[in-house]
């Protein structure tokens, strides 16, 4: 991670100084503000400044003026309610700014996401600096590439799981504890006398560098061996170099010396484009906490690409500092928590009936299946 001279200076310019506010603040969140937090090899995310907190999204809900008398019991069970029930536009009144460093490939995908105000570094107008990423061997090597869609396996045609008589509005919570209950005991009876596929000696061989996946445009499948990775790594990093030694020759100019005077060089907004996506960009990205949530439940997830979803978890950490409250109903009933169609809750109802659910009696895809039966632990599919 690297910050310019000017950062710091920047940096060190603000913590010096002592501001009071009437304003709702982030106790939490503002020990942190401004300071980096390192993401991948050279990249950076960090807090420029805020607006709200759990207290502004409640005051929105209640249309107050103020905290008024209701404890902070009654502020958790309201967010609950607001996050339960999808009413989204409480969670609006809060912003935040962030300052991110981040390869030029990951903005690609993190641009996707239209619902922030975004000010990136410019090429055009000034010359990027040295700095590309590199997949780090001995930092992604205990992690296991997985394939975005299911393979294409038989899909289970049966499952039986003894539930006794409840009412229907009984939790999905529960539901999903028996299925994974009766599933475990499925598992243990399947892996009798199978050896253990990912043994010690294949851990240490296995690389994040992954094969590119046979099924899906957009996964990594299979490992790559130790040579091939490293391999594989030795071409990013030399072809990447040779494309910064060319930018600087179009542009005739090095850290401000002009390198042949017989030359006029390129203009900088057509020499960057033999610069690979894998150069490091820089940019404001300021969002509300509701369109940050919706950004938070995509890319920390785990099929998400692994370089966005490291600036996703770290985005998390922040998020939990800054609304407390808020986080923990994401948690629940986002990340932690599943949707069901009309359809899926009809399967759902004849298990708690504790009848047999088969997937060639319903109207629903092999794909669908699969999700459904993963979702309430029967499947790691």
């Amino acid at each position: 991670m690297k910050l310019s001279p000017e950062q710091i200076a920047e940096i060190r310019h603000v913590k010096e100084k002592e501001q009071k506010t009437r304003r709702e603040c982030a106790s939490s969140l503002e020990e942190t503000l401004y300071e980096p937090i390192p993401v991948l090899d050279k990249g950076f995310i960090r807090v420029i400044d805020y607006m709200g907190n759990d207290s502004s999204i409640v005051q929105a809900a209640r249309v107050s003026y103020g905290k008024g008398t209701k404890k902070e019991s009654n502020d958790r069970g309201l967010i609950r309610y607001l996050m339960r029930h999808r009413h989204t536009t409480p969670f609006e009144m809060c912003e935040i700014k962030f300052h991110v460093k981040l390869p030029i490939f990951v903005a690609r995908q993190w641009i996707r996401h239209r619902t922030a105000n975004v000010n990136e570094y410019s090429a055009r107008y000034s010359i990027l600096d040295k700095e590309f990423y590199v997949p780090d061997l001995d930092y992604l090597k205990a992690l296991k590439a997985k394939s975005k869609i299911e393979k294409e396996e038989k899909p289970e045609t049966a499952l039986e799981i003894e539930i006794d008589e409840s009412p229907l509005y009984l939790k999905v919570e529960e539901i999903k504890e028996k299925a994974e209950i009766r599933m475990r005991e499925i598992e243990k009876e399947e892996k009798k006398g199978q050896s253990d596929m990912f043994s010690e000696g294949h851990k240490k061989e296995s690389i994040e560098i992954a094969a590119q996946s046979t099924k899906n445009k957009q996964g990594r499948e299979e490992f790559l061996s130790e040579e091939e990775a490293r391999d594989s790594i030795g071409i990013i990093k030399s072809e990447t170099t040779r494309a910064y030694t060319n930018y600087l020759k179009l542009l005739n100019e090095e850290e401000g010396r002009i390198l042949d005077k017989n030359k006029k060089g390129l203009a900088r907004e057509l020499a960057r484009i033999v610069l690979p996506t894998n150069y490091y960009t820089q940019w404001y990205w300021k969002i509300d906490l509701h369109n940050l949530l919706h950004f938070l439940s995509l890319r920390a997830d785990e099929h998400a690409q692994y370089e966005i979803r490291m600036y996703a978890e770290k985005m998390c950490e922040i998020v939990k500092k800054w609304v407390p409250l808020t986080w923990e109903s994401f948690e629940d009933y986002r990340q932690g928590g599943a949707y069901f169609s009309s359809i899926e809750v009809g399967i759902l109802k004849r298990l708690i009936a504790g009848q047999k659910v088969s997937y060639d009696d319903e109207k629903i895809s092999k794909r669908e299946w699969n999700e459904l039966m993963k979702t309430l632990g029967t499947s790691d599919k």
